[in-house]
């Protein structure tokens, strides 16, 4: 039967919470063993932080054992787990709606390290004395460095550096950037929240870490963070790589015995009685940052941790925005106006004018402001000279498909109109006789008699426009 082998490398490990001297409690939560490394901080404010950065912790506290064969998989796995856990927890509770978590874990294998990262908690490594970051940012000012739009150190100074784009929160899907790290003896590992991270540079944090035992380099990590001027908490995990073959001194065999260690809000330590934070002070120059009273701030009406979070970066210049999306919004109304109007102008119909049977352009509706419609010719056809059910269709008005189509139903109409009579000519009146010659030629003799003659009456038209319409050849 043969024996597993023993993993070459192994941890010896560190982990540090503190509350610092501006807020009341402490959001940050953190864990580390000789298996896995993990630092989450919680975002929220009033919506409890400390409940999402701790339930990311004890949910990846499952991987604490022997590393599984895909390390990355089992990773990203736990941090969906603390995804769906936040959730579960936000709808019992809905008050704690809007809490949310970075997270940055590292399963360690004996060999490697399989890195999940979340938010703009950091993990770094030291190797012969050059540290690198092994993770980036998921912040709006991180956006505004790739796009060399300001430098780094500019962004510690950034008005919105604390705004974060990615969390886990329970509501968006988690998105963790997963890779892994061989590692080498004498290498050195810090994941760290934004509270250390954020006040301190490359060169002090690689000037920290390349000092003393892991104990050490936690604490001077914290202390030299408050003395940067931190106004959040800080959490720092230190582990260094060792050859599990190579001797230990005194401290380092110490360091490897001791059992996984977990800090911060996941401990659930009070502000002043941390039994772990006082370990790691006692003896140590200053004395102890959990003895300090907190730096009186100013009270404000709503926490800055609250405004953190957000999925999508500020946008600059908003009143520019709002412009800009109204006067889009009215070129497209305008758009589409116009093409009503264009499709409107196409259109015919058959209607009333004046008492006449008239075509008009457009259709037959009117808005309060704008007439959809315009008269386009009239007919010689009266209403009035119309049956009375075809007489009501064009008061109602017959829609056409076209122009012609529209002169084709006033021809038709106009075949059922009554035509006027035509008048019979007046007869004209009879001749007077002249008088007759008398047989005798003379002009004083007899005649017959000569009546007046009567014309007869002409006949008068029943019929008269409007009533009719009249033909003409």
């Amino acid at each position: 039967m043969t024996s597993t082998p023993e993993p070459a490398l192994h941890l010896r490990y560190a982990a540090l919470s503190d509350v610092g001297r501006v807020r009341k409690d402490n959001q940050d939560s953190g864990f580390a063993s000789e298996h896995l490394l993990v630092v989450a901080d919680g975002v929220g404010g009033a919506a409890r932080g400390d409940v999402a950065s701790s339930t990311a912790v004890q949910s990846l506290r499952r991987l604490d054992g022997p590393a599984p064969e895909n390390l990355l998989e089992a990773v990203a796995g736990a941090i969906h787990r603390a995804h769906d856990r936040i959730a579960e927890l936000v709808e019992e509770d809905p008050e704690l709606e809007g809490t949310s978590t970075t997270v940055t874990a590292a399963l360690f294998d004996g060999a490697r390290i399989g890195l999940g990262h979340v938010g703009d908690s950091r993990a770094y490594l030291l190797r012969n004395g050059e540290l690198s970051q092994l993770t980036k940012d998921h912040t709006f000012v991180q956006s505004l460095i790739d796009e060399g739009r300001i430098t780094e150190e500019e962004s510690r100074t950034h008005p919105h550096r604390n705004l974060i784009l990615r969390a886990v929160d329970g509501v968006h899907e988690t998105d963790p950037d997963l890779f892994t790290i061989e590692l080498a003896p004498g290498d050195r590992l810090l994941l760290c929240s934004d509270g250390c991270s954020g006040v301190l540079d490359n060169g002090r944090i690689a000037d920290i870490l390349g000092t003393g035992t892991v104990d050490y380099a936690a604490v001077e990590l914290v202390r030299a963070s408050l003395d940067a001027g931190s106004s959040d908490n800080i959490t720092c995990v230190v582990a260094d790589v060792a050859d599990t073959s190579a001797p230990v001194d005194e401290a380092g065999a110490a360091a490897t015995t001791t059992g996984p260690m977990l800090v911060g809000a996941a401990a659930e330590q009070p502000r002043k009685a941390g039994a772990t934070s006082k370990s790691f002070f006692r003896g140590h120059r200053g004395g102890d940052t959990g003895e300090m009273e907190p730096v009186p701030s100013e009270e404000r009406s709503v926490d800055p941790e609250e405004l953190r979070y957000a999925p999508r970066p500020p946008r600059r210049f908003p009143w520019l925005r709002r412009i800009a999306l109204l006067l889009a919004l009215l070129a497209l109304l305008v758009l589409a106006g116009t093409g009503a109007w264009s499709w409107t102008q196409k259109q015919y119909y058959v209607a009333a004018d004046d008492g006449r049977v008239a075509v008009y352009q457009g259709v037959q509706a009117d808005l309060p402001v704008v007439d959809l419609s315009a008269l386009h010719e009239t007919s010689e056809i009266t209403l009035a000279s119309l049956p009375d059910y075809r007489a009501a269709q064009v008061r109602d008005g017959i829609s056409a498909d076209s122009l012609d189509d529209a002169r084709r139903i006033v021809d038709n109409i106009g075949d059922l109109a009554r035509p006027c009579p035509t008048p019979e000519p007046t007869p004209s009146a009879s001749p007077s006789q002249q008088p007759s010659a008398s047989p005798t030629g003379r002009p004083g003799g007899s005649r017959s008699a000569d009546p007046s003659p009567s014309p007869s009456a002409s006949p008068s038209p029943t019929l008269a426009p409007p009533d009719c319409v009249e033909v003409t050849d």
